[in-house]
């Protein structure tokens, strides 16, 4: 007898190839058969006029310690994502040491948006090996979870407060190199850092990984190629050019593995910078190495203040002011000299982020004070010329007066319809993957979470920019690849039974709002999926119509025994 059988639905089994009409068959697990079926099940589910689909994978997460207040790891699972990655950008919380949890959850609260609060009350920060991290989220998730050993967690727990700024010594890499590979070898599914100027730590100091040198990088990541399964995540800078590509393509073959960076956000206002950002493939490959962008599927609105800093600590010559205590900073934001010359530095022709500055169509989102109210939901140039002001002076009146609180929304940008031309072109490219969900981080800034919802909806069902079933293929089957997830990512008999039923008239991203459901009370931004009827993990149902089960289904993915080792064509001789 099956366990489960979903009957007469469209199968979209992520292979690519047309949709089919079909049952599923599942038991133990594992799905048992694919077709016509007449044997009798436990439980049976119509899935007339639905599609049935692999779970979708979500190689960019950053749920480290999400993990251990929500099991569901929401909301990722009611928007049909079955396979999770986090870890990423360096920012494992394992491997640890006493001294380093302090600093990794102060590093968290500001460089990943995440409740300080929260993680303090809600993780128990009592492992150190990363072997004994994952063994503590054992049978405790409602989906499958991976995790990368992040370079910046090495760092901080190898060489202390040393490992901000400093160079490692000899003796301190040959400590590292002990520690990942003792982290490989216990299950991570292999390295992660960055050197983004957009990650800073707590004071406002680059991450410890910005620290490093080229050969340390190098050094780590040249691990991966000992360890079965494992692969490489990693940040480049906020510029772009052949440094940047180059640099890629020497970790890929250092690794023998390919390289996953992130993030490429498509412009139609200048799409040539995506075009400049793909060629890091090609001068990759020409060297038979293989690096792929994670590509965000949807336009990114994003909430930003100046008490956390981040984001405008990527502005020219900005950063020195979020090491300052908030007092200082205050201080300093009210001098007109200083305003002078942040705005003059912001704008400075030719800096990755001077676009940012157009501070006249920021707009007010949440306000801390009951004064400010009226300004909610406004532009500050409106409230600017309003008050008489210059747009700059408004912004920082406001945040001043709010304590540095205020939210404010930079303009959101890809939203026209030669934007969403780009994205649906880059779906296909075969230099991408679809991602960059950053689910469980910035939990005050952005939804970006729920881009399964908006590949379906929007890009499918509305703008018809790609087939339901490559969509679907891009979704599962190409990012489950890339890691090497054994028997996951398409509908086969014999494989892993990660399945999702959903509309594909209603499937689509609900009103974002925020929830306050974390630990200590702390508020995070959230979005409900719509047609999203049915979720099943490792054969268990986990989500039905929207509703938690309580069934903990999931697996801990550990390099080598749940996946297989991708090479690259030049890693051998490397």
């Amino acid at each position: 007898m099956l366990d489960v059988l979903i009957k007469g639905g469209t199968i979209v089994d992520g292979s690519g190839q047309p949709a089919r009409q079909g049952d599923i068959g599942i038991r133990d697990g594992r799905i048992a058969a694919i077709g016509n079926i007449s044997e009798a099940a436990r439980q049976t589910i119509d899935a007339k006029g639905k599609v049935v689909s692999p779970g979708f994978v979500d190689v960019h997460t950053h749920y480290d310690a999400q993990a251990f207040w929500d099991g569901t790891l929401s909301p990722s699972p009611y928007h049909g994502v079955t396979t999770v990655v986090a870890g990423n950008c360096g920012f494992s919380i394992a491997p640890l040491s006493p001294e380093a949890g302090p600093y990794l959850m102060r590093m968290l609260s500001r460089v990943e948006g995440m409740p300080l609060e929260s993680l303090e009350k809600g993780v128990p920060w009592d492992w150190q090996t990363f072997g004994e991290y994952l063994d503590k989220l054992e049978n405790k998730l409602s989906v499958n979870a991976g995790f990368m050993v992040g370079h910046s967690a090495i760092r901080r727990t190898v060489m202390g407060e040393r490992a901000v700024g400093q160079e490692a010594t000899p003796e301190e890499l040959a400590k590292m190199v002990q520690v990942l590979r003792e982290s490989l070898a216990s299950g991570g599914l292999g390295f992660s850092s960055t050197i983004s100027s957009t990650h800073n730590d707590f004071e406002g100091n680059p991450v410890p990984s910005r620290a490093a040198t080229k050969d340390e990088m190098l050094t780590l990541a040249r691990q991966c190629r000992d360890f079965e399964g494992t692969t490489i995540e990693f940040l480049p800078g906020v510029g772009w050019g052949e440094t940047e590509a180059n640099y890629m393509a020497d970790l890929s073959l250092a690794a023998n593995r390919p390289v996953n960076w992130n993030v490429l956000v498509p412009n139609s206002q200048n799409p040539a910078h995506a075009d400049e950002q793909l060629k890091a493939t090609d001068i990759a490959r020409a060297r038979g190495a293989e690096v792929y962008a994670l590509t965000v599927p949807q336009p990114m609105t994003i909430r930003i203040n100046l008490h956390a800093g981040f984001v405008f600590d990527a502005l020219h010559n900005w950063s020195r002011l979020f090491r300052l205590p908030i007092d200082e900073r205050i201080a300093l934001l009210s001098d007109p000299a200083t305003r002078k010359q942040l705005d003059e530095d912001a704008r400075t022709p030719g800096t990755p982020m001077a676009m940012l500055a157009r501070w006249e169509a920021f707009k007010v989102d949440q306000v801390q004070s009951p004064k400010l109210k009226k300004f909610k939901g406004r532009l500050i140039g409106e409230i600017a010329q309003e008050l008489g002001k210059t747009p700059f002076d408004t912004l920082l009146d406001i945040a001043i007066e709010d304590g540095l609180l205020t939210y404010f929304m930079p303009p959101v940008m890809g939203t026209d319809d030669e934007t969403w031309a780009m994205r649906g072109k880059l779906w296909k490219d075969d230099r991408t993957i679809i991602g960059a969900s950053d689910a469980g981080a910035h939990l005050d800034m952005i939804d970006t979470f729920a881009f399964s919802s908006q590949v379906l909806g929007e890009g499918v069902r509305t703008r018809k920019l790609i087939s339901l079933e490559e969509a679907v293929r891009q979704l599962t089957d190409v990012p489950a690849k890339l890691y090497g997830f054994k028997e996951r990512g398409r509908l086969e008999v014999g494989w892993h039974a990660d399945v999702v039923v959903f509309d594909p008239e209603t499937i689509g991203l609900g009103e974002t709002y925020t929830k306050f459901d974390l630990p200590a009370g702390a508020g995070r931004l959230y979005a409900d999926a719509k047609g999203v009827d049915y979720v099943f993990a490792n054969g268990a149902l986990i989500v039905d119509h929207g509703k938690d089960t309580g069934a903990r289904p999931g697996t801990i993915l550990r390099s080598g025994r749940d996946t297989r080792t991708v090479e690259v064509p030049g890693g051998r001789a490397a």
